[in-house]
Formats: structure tokens, C-alpha cells, sequence
């Protein structure tokens, strides 16, 4: 019971944003970390819009080059001081090597900050159209351990383990926070994704915390239903799942909430963020997308809602609100989209749309 307490109050941090850092006539700071390739392009991108909409927000750049300490992938010194000092980060894509070099820095900065739980919302934007409609899914995604602790090893030579760790406290922790989501949000269950009839004793362990989570919340719905099925009726009617919140192990929530970008109309409409008791940080997922770099082709949308998603994480929801509906605005607008919504806006063309719209 001991332990279950120790959570319990914890679990509501996503309600309850009071420090962080402040400049001396009361603006927050917060941590930006530009990324690689067409970061720097759309993380300015935002940085106009914020100062067109007068957020009271002073913007804090660092670097989160890797480095090996002890032999351990790390960031920064000064990026790693900004983040737990100012308590918030906005982060643009990082290049993620494959099959070798450095682990990836967006792993690591989950480590490092114990970035717990990661938030995908997916919504149909009005005028943009796609195969699917009234897409409106939320998925909450354990993301500190499972497949990604990265614990693997040759056995022998051709033989290669990869050990998925999944824990009590990381499986309690993500679920009360996606009972208390639902619950702040106004949606009536939770939808626990899992493999349990094939990963008995991991998965096993995910479902029967979350069932004993769900008895502390009896004005929220649970259902436990398996990844594979989910994933058939989310294509066939995402629809369906537009009153939960679903909440899955890292793996999954990697691949589903992928599934869910697609049917909106792609990563780069997609925000995110991830909540840690000591910082957060809120992120496009997309790629660096290096061929377009410094090219004045990128599309900024992702990063500007997962700005707004932080923006009301901050309790600042009037600025959310009003930005939010600017960019969605010029994306239904049409006149000023960019390459990959079928447009032929520039960046910076698209960026003086959503300011005109403010």
C-alpha cells in the first residue's frame, strides 16, 4: 500500500505544472533543442509564431550533440542542466543512427529525464482530407523500457537476444497516468493494448496492473483488448475508439501511434509529448527529413502542436488555443500548404499564413 500511495500523487503531474524556470519580469524559460536536418528550420518557425501571439515564454537553445561518458551515451552538460532546470523542453527531430554508432538520443533523453509516459493524440484536421474521418484516437505509451531498454547480446555467433524488462512501478505509473488523462479529458474508458495470450508473464504483468489500477478509478471504463485486433479495427473504423484512451508497453505504443499518424495524413500533423516527473519534453516524431534541409520546403505543423500541447501543459491555454487554431486554420485554408500536404508553400510562407491567421 506503501508504494501504491508514493504513486498515486505522482501519477497527476500532467495536472499540475507549477515550477520551472522564470526570467525576472515573469516569462517562463524553456529549454529548445532545434534537432538536425530541418529542426533549426521549423523550431524558428515556432519561435515566430510564439513571439507574433506574445507567449510569455523566453526561449533557452541547447545542443544535445551525444557523447560517451563511462562508456554510456549522454547528453550535454549544459542541455542536461537547461531541461531539469527549466522543467519543459521542446524538442525538434534527432537523427537516430541504424544498426550502429551512438544510441539514440531520443532514447536517451528519455532515460536521462525518465520520461515515463508518452502522449499521441491523432486527430482529423477539418478540410484536410483523407481516406478516414473524424479520426480522434489518444494513445499513452510506457516509454522507458519493454523491447527499448536496448539489453541485448550474441549468445553466439549468429545467435543474437534481446531481453523486453518490463516492472511493476513503470506499468503502474503509466497506466494511473492514463486513467487520470482520461479522466481529465473527459473520456469515459481505457483501452489497455496488450500481448498477454503469447507474452504471458511481461504482458501478463502490464494487464493485471492496469486491472488493478482501474479499481481506483470506478467512474472509468477499462477494456483489454490485443494489439493485432486493435490494429485491424482501427483501419477498418477509427472511429470507435474516439471515447478512450488507449495505453500499451513502449513497443507497441511505438508502432500504434504511427498507425494512428497515418491516418490523418502523416507524421508531420502529428504531435507529442512526453511527461516525466522531473521535465517534459514535447517533440515532432517525424524524420530530419535531410534531403529537404535548409531548402525552406519544411512543414513546421507538427512541431507547432506538440508547442500547443505544451503550451497547455503550462497552463497556458489561451495562446494554445488561439495558435492551435491558426495552424489549422492555413492547413484548411489550402492556399498555404507545403509539399507534403500537396501544396507548393515554403516554410517561411506557411509560417506568415498562420500569423496572418492569429
Amino acid at each position: 500500500m506503501k508504494f501504491r500511495a508514493f504513486l498515486k500523487p505522482l501519477s497527476r503531474s500532467f495536472t499540475e505544472f507549477t515550477d520551472g524556470a522564470f526570467t525576472k519580469d515573469g516569462k517562463h524559460i524553456v529549454t529548445m533543442i532545434p534537432g538536425d536536418g530541418i529542426g533549426p528550420e521549423i523550431s524558428q518557425s515556432v519561435k515566430r509564431i510564439f513571439a507574433a501571439n506574445n507567449v510569455p515564454i523566453v526561449w533557452e537553445d541547447v545542443d544535445v550533440t551525444p557523447f560517451l561518458r563511462n562508456g554510456v551515451t549522454t547528453i550535454p552538460d549544459d542541455a542536461l542542466h537547461s531541461v531539469n532546470r527549466n522543467k519543459v523542453a521542446l524538442k525538434g527531430p534527432l537523427a537516430t543512427p541504424i544498426g550502429k554508432g551512438h544510441v539514440s538520443m531520443n532514447l536517451t533523453l528519455r532515460r536521462t529525464f525518465d520520461l515515463y509516459a508518452n502522449v499521441r493524440p491523432c486527430k482529423s484536421i477539418v478540410g484536410y482530407k483523407t481516406p478516414f474521418e473524424n479520426v480522434d484516437t489518444v494513445l499513452i505509451r510506457e516509454n522507458t523500457e519493454g523491447e527499448y531498454s536496448g539489453i541485448e547480446h550474441e549468445v553466439v555467433p549468429g545467435v543474437v537476444q534481446s531481453i523486453k524488462l518490463i516492472t511493476e512501478e513503470a506499468c503502474r505509473r503509466v497506466n494511473h497516468y492514463a486513467f487520470n488523462y482520461a479522466r481529465a479529458i473527459g473520456r469515459s474508458s481505457v483501452t489497455v493494448v496488450h500481448k498477454a495470450n503469447i507474452q504471458k508473464m511481461s504482458d501478463g504483468l502490464f494487464l493485471s496492473v492496469a486491472e488493478e489500477v482501474a479499481k481506483d478509478y470506478p467512474d472509468i471504463k477499462m477494456e483489454a483488448l490485443l494489439l493485432d485486433g486493435v490494429c485491424l479495427q482501427l483501419v477498418k473504423d477509427p472511429t470507435q475508439y474516439k471515447d478512450t484512451v488507449m495505453v500499451m508497453p513502449n513497443l507497441y505504443g511505438d508502432i500504434l501511434s504511427d498507425l494512428g499518424a497515418g491516418l490523418i495524413g502523416g507524421l508531420g500533423l502529428t504531435p507529442s509529448g512526453n511527461i516525466g516527473l522531473k521535465a517534459s519534453i514535447f517533440e515532432s516524431v517525424h524524420g530530419t527529413a535531410p534531403d529537404i534541409a535548409g531548402k525552406d520546403l519544411a512543414n513546421p505543423t507538427a512541431l507547432l502542436l506538440s508547442s500547443v500541447m505544451m503550451l497547455r501543459h503550462m497552463k497556458l491555454n489561451k495562446h494554445a488555443d488561439e495558435i492551435e487554431k491558426a495552424v489549422l486554420k492555413t492547413i484548411a485554408d489550402g492556399h498555404a500548404r507545403t509539399g507534403d500536404l500537396g501544396g507548393k508553400a515554403t516554410n517561411t510562407q506557411f509560417t506568415d499564413a498562420v500569423i496572418a491567421n492569429l
